[in-house]
């Protein structure tokens, strides 16, 4: 039974959620991070402040819990290669390496779908799918190493589970959504491809509820144990849809402007090569990478989880959105 966990990067949106659900349970609960997060430490929470980079930091900080929810990760499509191995893999094998430390049995790993987007649709792919070979992000990259790390130091006294949530979004969201509007208000949003692409998408609820299931099943029978496991809706959408659905519920106009998926591809591919010349670190408002995402249907199923751990998204999407609409135009969720 889990008594006491430890969240890497619990200040953000995923792992913020993670720490509170554990609360509400009762759990004792830490997190792992860069920052203070007064917010969480006036909440009870213990913050570790510190770098996951940093071994001899995560072998304390790791002392005392029984589970570990890694979460922390360099996110994003574009940045310094070197950041996104130190923090994505290099990180995730000190964690590993302060749980065996610590004698911490039971890590649930925060993964994503893109470890086998290989720039194809996939269409109620499941878990069977191969990791890509073609990556066009170091973020997707470096995420399916240390994926691939995590569930081969799978073992009967470490147990380890890897989850992919797929377009995580709701209330407290500090990248999808707020940044989607906000490109939607200056009118720089454009429909790639021919419109018809589906998705799956994840309220922020529900992908917490997912993390805490899986860490009861490895703390109980693990049949989840080794293996990875999609996490969505369970419903996919029109990417295009959902998005002007979402853009009216916030008095956005809808995106009705439109580019072919192969002049998008050779405009993120320029847009990478000049930033790269020009040392310029913020992301390209188009990249290869997301011209592909924005293009094709990738969507899987959840039956694995279903099965496995009883995974049910219990917040529709239709009460995420209006939730998430809500916190955007209030006060102080207003972007």
């Amino acid at each position: 039974m889990m008594k006491r966990a430890v969240v890497t990067g619990g200040g953000g949106f995923v792992g913020k959620a993670i720490v509170y659900l554990l609360k509400v349970r009762g759990i004792g609960v830490g997190v792992v991070g860069r920052n203070e997060y007064r917010d969480l430490a006036d909440d009870g929470v213990m913050v570790h402040r510190g770098d996951i980079r940093d071994r001899d930091f995560l072998n304390k900080a790791l002392a005392g819990y029984d589970t570990v929810f890694h979460v922390a990760a360099k996110a994003g499509i574009w940045g310094a290669a070197k950041e996104y191995r130190t923090i994505n893999l290099d990180g995730t094998r000190n964690v590993m390496a302060a749980c065996r430390v610590n004698g911490i049995g039971v890590l649930v790993h925060t993964s994503t779908p893109s470890v086998v987007f290989a720039g194809q649709n996939i269409e109620g792919g499941d878990e069977s799918l191969p990791y890509s070979e073609r990556f066009l992000c170091r973020y997707a990259e470096t995420k399916a190493q240390a994926e691939r790390e995590i569930l081969v130091a799978n073992s009967p006294g470490f147990l380890t589970v890897a989850l992919r949530p797929h377009l995580v979004w709701g209330p407290g969201d500090t990248n999808l959504i707020p940044r989607l509007v906000e490109r939607g208000r200056k009118g720089l949003l454009r429909q790639v491809g021919n419109g018809a692409n589906r998705v799956d998408i994840s309220y922020i609820d529900n992908v917490a509820e997912a993390h805490l299931l899986a860490a009861d099943n490895l703390h109980s029978t693990a049949t989840a144990a080794g293996k990875p496991y999609f996490i969505s809706q369970g419903e996919p959408v029109n990417l295009w849809q959902w998005i002007n659905e979402f853009l009216a519920l916030v008095q956005v106009e809808p995106v009705v402007k439109k580019m072919g998926e192969r002049r998008a591809w050779w405009i993120g591919a320029t847009l990478e090569l000049l930033y790269q010349l020009c040392q310029i670190k913020r992301e390209p408002l188009m990249t290869r990478f997301l011209a592909e995402q924005l293009a094709h249907s990738h969507w899987f199923s959840i039956e694995a989880a279903k099965r496995d751990f009883n995974y049910s998204p219990r917040i529709s999407i239709a009460q995420g959105m209006e939730r998430t609409a809500s916190w955007l135009t209030s006060s102080s969720g207003s972007v």
